[in-house]
């Protein structure tokens, strides 16, 4: 994909891999991994449209370009560029980004937009392993490229033609595999029948990767029974990873109830159960009533004050969130130990919530 560096330079990244002739699928790397349609990709990049799924202040997203002439020649970027208050990427990192990727185009050996266009790179990063085990089964679907040579092994684990304790001989490629696959092979009925029965390692292995997709309705029936059975038992990390096989159903009303049931067990207080609900059940939030609890509990929770200020400033990062939660600020009703906590998070009392900005 050699790159035309004779005529005026691109201006952006979409019309620099336009230019080389590269076919493109965006994917965002943020809260969860989803599609990005080129489109989409091209506003959030000319800082047009808000990045949807801010986290640490930052845009997460992965290029997957190929030549179209040979498609299983591919390479993968993955970017993470900073964002501004109003979740825009600033325009001077994209540039600068821009820039970076031209110069080591024209410097390399073949002119090809592969992973050496990367190198050194400030932008760049490596996502860690579960996530990049998620990445690759998304996209060989979305290529319509074979599963890995682990996802047999695991649908056979899934649908009981192995013993329940062969459990540890299955591949974590190949769990990512078979739930990027979950609507294909009869998978989700065979992860439904299992899940009763599930080890707890596989059970908290597996949550995370189904925070990628939305599950059916049978499927998800089954999580939120499993959901509430462990709501009356000790283990927080098997709440919080239940929560997180949750949080991408498709049935909002269902998901605040969900969280509020959360909220009203001690659960509440660990830091990991509070963590998911703010990174992935955000949208849960934006419901008043289910905000109001969730901060009440928060502010009295083991996560403490620096937990607490953590967690909002990550949700008041997103323009939404953050007017809700300045609302709630302002909540007659809220314990003192919220306000305590508010205003050890802005360093004054909490008297005017408009000019903590």
């Amino acid at each position: 994909m050699p790159a035309n560096t004779e005529t005026a330079l691109p201006d952006s990244i979409t019309e620099l891999l336009r230019a080389s002739g590269a076919a493109l699928r965006v994917f965002d790397m943020g809260r969860r991994i989803s599609k990005l349609s080129q489109d989409q990709f091209r506003r959030i990049e000319d800082s047009q449209m808000a990045y949807p799924t801010p986290f640490q202040h930052l845009a997460w997203l992965a290029l997957l370009i190929w030549n179209p002439k040979r498609k299983q020649e591919n390479a993968v970027w993955f970017l993470r560029l900073p964002l501004d208050e109003q979740g825009l990427i600033a325009p001077a990192a994209r540039c600068d980004l821009l820039n970076r990727l031209i110069q080591n185009v024209i410097n390399s050996k073949n002119g090809q937009l592969d992973e050496d266009a990367l190198k050194d790179n400030p932008y760049s990063f490596t996502p860690e392993q579960s996530r990049m085990a998620a990445f690759h089964a998304l996209a060989a679907r979305e290529m319509q490229s074979p599963a890995s040579p682990h996802y047999e092994r695991t649908q056979a684990w899934f649908s009981a033609q192995l013993p329940l304790d062969a459990w540890q001989t299955l591949a974590y490629q190949g769990l990512a595999d078979f739930i990027m696959r979950l609507d294909q092979d009869g998978n989700a009925q065979a992860l439904r029948h299992r899940l009763p029965e599930m080890p707890a390692a596989v059970l908290e292995t597996l949550c995370p990767l189904l925070e990628h997709v939305k599950p059916g309705a049978a499927l998800q029936t089954e999580l939120e029974q499993q959901l509430q059975q462990s709501l009356t038992g000790t283990d927080s990390n098997r709440v919080a990873a239940l929560c997180r096989a949750l949080s991408n159903i498709t049935d909002e009303a269902a998901k605040q109830h969900l969280v509020l049931d959360v909220l009203a067990t001690p659960h509440a207080l660990e830091p990991e159960v509070v963590t998911v609900i703010a990174t992935r059940c955000d949208s849960a939030l934006m419901a008043p009533e289910v905000l109001q609890v969730f901060l009440e509990r928060l502010a009295e929770g083991k996560a403490g004050q620096i937990g607490f200020s953590r967690i909002l400033a990550e949700l008041m990062f997103m323009p939404v969130h953050r007017a809700l939660i300045l609302q709630a600020f302002r909540n007659p009703e809220r314990s003192e130990c919220l306000s305590q906590a508010i205003g050890e998070m802005f360093g004054q009392s909490f008297a005017t919530p408009t000019d903590t900005h």
